[in-house]
């Protein structure tokens, strides 16, 4: 039956971005949808026809196809489509055919582009085109959430002065909240307890609710550090408890705004290129952390938060080489060092282990291997000290095979170009991420020109090498939904890692393989890709805009475990995300699965 326009105005009430307009440009807008309805195995369009409006399922399932005919997605009610093509000259990128009888909401193109324009809400939904963002943290405007440590230490009213003492030393705190189901009754510090307990001989057995501060200044997570700047300096105190709805869920000191404004990759960069041990370099690497956090709590993009990450390690690296040399002495021959994996790609996290290998100079003797074990063993071991820890694939300059001299590297790529076996394919896309990092820089020039033209020319590893970048799926489920892990410690959460991030550098690399492209960083990778027109402009632009919301979810991710004092991991639970958040990153998900049939299907490119 023919909705009505009340049905049809509580339809939309509830779905984004129409549930945040304004009632009577909504009720405008209903007016000018088509409904449409189509029996199962209709087709609502076919790939490359120019699009009448954006679709909007109101009953039944549609199922959407991409040019190669391979399924993508299967749409349920409250889900629209149609938009990509709208925003591509109108003309469709896919194919789309109702599975089932179905009823379709058909907001005209001339109407979709005019909500476009006027109506913000609308435009950044359907727009997923990728923002600018600062690049600088400003403590000033930084909100209290990204300030703020989210597990504050409490204790109960009834509290006696010692045992709160003592509660604060070993937390290694200054403050203490005093609360009663979670609502903030009063605040103490240490000064309290020297001046009001010491100073005036009170009773270790006195209740901490007799010195405390009661109903202390606070602000809401939603405050920017100026406001507790401001309040700082006007009250003269150095705790701000931050509430929420009359609870507790937070606290702002003066260490947590020093330490936002000292943290920055340049001092840790320096501070590691002079430390004389591997753990000197570990207390400045826990830090990364925390500067992850800063950088994303600054609005940084996320090639460039990885960059800043990925020097420190850099850093650490180098300064364990000239440490292992003396102690070892002097290098017998040439060597270079190099980093493959995410430290080779410049896409270091909060999360990451090492990848390393050493090239030896061809005029290495055996008397000389022993030296070139110890060194890596001193590198590997000081990198595992730092929190890199070892590489479970073993994919580390420790293990004689990643130990080598430079012709037997040559080898080694002509090997496994000649016969592209599965441990080929596997060991070439590690090793096509090989960045140098300390060393003689000419040992790995010529080799990496060569084993590009060489890998380029051979159709069947390339084919090899495009089947195994496949292997990475997006985790997309039926009805608009994810496909979630099944089991195990991160059930019902998706891995933005491997199922997300990992599969875009796969689909770089390949492309770097087929035009001959020296870049490392997958980043660089897509552009210099399009650039050599070896991927379209169009469709470089949606995979580079679908990266970089997923490396942008997944740093957020990291940022807010460490701001909760939780150790950063790649596992997102789809349910912490909002409506909006998880229709852009399926969406991001569906580009990417795209793109992976273009490529599997021998085309580079989004037509």
């Amino acid at each position: 039956m023919k909705p009505t326009p009340e049905t049809l105005l509580q339809f939309l009430s509830a779905i984004h971005p129409y549930d945040a307009m304004e009632q009577a440009a909504l009720m405008s807008m209903i007016g000018a949808f088509d409904i449409r309805s189509y029996a199962d195995g209709d087709m609502v369009y076919a790939l490359g026809e120019t699009l009448d409006g954006l679709f909007v399922v109101f009953e039944g399932n549609v199922e959407i196809r991409d040019e190669h005919d391979v399924p993508i997605s299967l749409l349920g009610v409250r889900n629209s489509f149609g938009e990509r093509g709208l925003l591509r000259e109108g003309v469709s990128l896919t194919s789309a055919r109702a599975v089932t009888e179905t009823i379709l909401l058909v907001l005209p193109a001339k109407r979709f582009h005019q909500a476009l324009s006027d109506d913000p809400n609308f435009r950044k939904f359907f727009d997923r085109s990728r923002l600018e963002r600062p690049q600088k943290a400003d403590l000033a405007t930084t909100r209290v959430e990204e300030l703020m440590a989210t597990k504050p230490l409490t204790c109960t009213p009834d509290t006696d002065v010692q045992t709160a003492a003592r509660l604060m030393r070993d937390a290694h705190v200054s403050s203490i909240c005093i609360a009663e189901n979670d609502a903030l009754r009063g605040i103490a510090t240490v000064r309290d307890l020297s001046g009001k307990v010491v100073g005036n001989g009170l009773s270790f057995s006195t209740p901490i609710s007799q010195i405390m501060t009661p109903d202390p200044v606070t602000l809401p997570p939603s405050a920017i550090g100026s406001d507790v700047l401001h309040m700082m300096m006007e009250r003269r105190i150095g705790h701000v408890p931050v509430e929420q709805s009359g609870k507790l869920v937070g606290i702002v000191t003066q260490t947590d705004l020093t330490r936002f404004q000292a943290v920055s990759s340049a001092e840790l960069v320096s501070e590691i290129a002079y430390a004389d041990t591997a753990e000197e370099m570990a207390k400045v690497t826990a830090r990364i952390p925390q500067l992850l956090a800063q950088l994303v709590a600054g609005g940084n993009r996320h090639e460039v938060i990885t960059r800043l990450i990925t020097d420190i390690a850099d850093t650490a690296t180098r300064r364990l080489i000239a440490l292992a040399e003396q102690t070892l002495g002097p290098a017998p021959v040439p060597y270079l060092w190099l980093a493959c994996g995410s430290q080779g790609r410049q896409e270091q996290t909060g999360v990451s282990d090492q990848d390393n290998c050493l090239f030896l100079d061809d005029s290495v003797q055996p008397d000389h291997l022993p030296y070139f074990e110890a060194l890596a063993r001193f590198v590997c071991d000081g990198l595992d000290t730092c929190g890199y820890v070892y590489c479970p694939g073993d994919m580390m300059a420790i293990n004689p095979r990643w130990r080598q001299p430079v012709r037997v590297w040559r080898d080694y790529f002509a090997g496994w170009i000649k016969t592209p076996n599965p441990e080929a394919q596997m060991l070439a896309s590690v090793m096509f991420d090989l960045r140098p990092i300390g060393g003689a820089l000419k040992l790995f020039e010529d080799l990496q020109a060569n084993t590009l033209n060489a890998a380029a020319s051979n159709s069947i590893f390339v084919a090899h090498m495009v089947s195994n970048s496949l292997k990475h799926t997006p985790p997309l489920g039926l009805l608009r939904g994810f496909a979630t892990i099944r089991s195990g410690e991160h059930k019902n959460q998706i891995d933005l890692k491997h199922n997300g991030v990992v599969p875009v550098v796969d689909l770089a690399r390949i492309y770097a393989l087929q035009g001959k492209l020296t870049a490392v960083n997958t980043a660089a990778r897509l552009e210099a890709a399009v650039a050599a027109g070896v991927l379209s402009q169009s469709g470089g632009q949606d995979l580079r805009d679908a990266y970089d919301l997923i490396a942008e979810t997944r740093l957020e991710h990291q940022a807010a475990q460490v701001r909760a004092g939780e150790t950063p991991n790649n596992y997102l639970s789809p349910t912490n995300l909002s409506d909006f958040e998880r229709s852009h990153l399926r969406d991001a998900f569906v580009v990417i699965k795209s793109m992976q049939s273009a490529v599997g299907h021998g085309r580079g490119m989004l037509s």
